[in-house]
């Protein structure tokens, strides 16, 4: 069991949710790490806190984070916390409020807790694989369970407030889907499958990270769900690369996956997202994160 780890993700999560807070309310600057990826001083504070933080709470535990250079503990065996400080850089800025601390633990390779916490509403999701998934609204705990719906054209998809694809309109016409909702925030989109306000979630790119999928795979899979690739390969948290060059695909359960895997397949195939990575892909495992929200 993890409890003593989920307990102390919690209080951690609460913390650093509290510091983007105080920031939020600030005209805090902004910056750029790559020509589209803005970065705040809110991005660099709490990913200083969390390390830390973990660090000395489970110091034989390896931590890696979006904001931090050394990403080395990645390649250990055993355990590793996955941290995004701050899932939303662009809502953030824009102030809409859908941005969250994201906590998570995988060992070895395996995703097994998560915490999401959007500080903007007091809403937390937190599960342990193996046990069940919550969220924590202000003072009141439901239980998180994702719709039984499977037929794609009865599916709520959520799609990224900052940006559409072509790719994400061919998805949509091809499953015939009639139904979508926008959010940012990886582990937001996530949240609201696991809380049944959303079926499916298709990341259509190769440019997101092991720190924006861990926690929510643990806690979209405890609530019943699948979170996998585009090609439906559980993902595996370590080693050198740790760009999700296959995308992301989540959804309320297992009938849905089966429903909607082949077209999802086909048109990350028609992306190339697919291929195994040759040498040019993993040379090029270090660049600037291309921000998902």
């Amino acid at each position: 069991m993890l409890d003593r780890e989920l307990v102390e993700a919690v209080k951690l999560a609460k913390e650093a949710g509290d510091l983007l807070m105080e920031i939020y309310a600030t005209d805090f600057d902004v910056d750029f790490k790559g020509e589209k990826n803005p970065v705040t001083e809110a991005d660099r504070k709490v990913n200083e806190l969390l390390v830390r933080r973990l660090r000395e709470t489970f110091p034989g535990d390896g931590v890696v984070a979006e904001e931090s250079r050394d990403t080395s503990d990645s390649i250990r065996r055993g355990r590793c916390w996955y941290i995004d400080p701050l899932d939303g850089t662009k809502e953030f800025i824009a102030k809409n409020g859908e941005f969250a601390v994201m906590i998570g633990l995988a060992i070895e390779g395996e995703a097994r807790l998560g915490v999401v916490y959007r500080p903007v509403g007091d809403r937390l999701y937190r599960a342990v694989v193996g046990d069940s998934a919550f969220v924590d609204v202000g003072d009141r705990t439901f239980a998180l369970k994702g719709t039984v719906v499977s037929d794609p054209k009865e599916l709520r998809l959520v799609v990224s407030r900052s940006h559409r694809s072509e790719s994400t309109d061919a998805l949509v016409k091809r499953l015939q889907i009639q139904h979508e909702t926008t959010s940012g925030s990886v582990g937001l989109k996530v949240g609201l499958i696991a809380q049944r306000d959303a079926d499916l979630y298709v990341h259509l790119s190769g440019h997101s990270w092991a720190w924006d999928a861990c926690a929510p795979d643990a806690i979209l899979r405890s609530a019943g769900g699948r979170f996998t690739d585009l090609g439906g390969r559980s993902f595996v948290y370590g080693g050198d690369d740790l760009r999700s060059r296959r995308g992301i695909l989540a959804c309320n359960n297992h009938d849905t996956f089966q429903n909607v895997i082949e077209v999802v397949s086909a048109i990350a195939e028609e992306n190339g997202l697919l291929h195994e990575p040759d040498e040019e892909d993993e040379a090029s495992s270090d660049d600037t994160p291309d921000e998902e929200e």
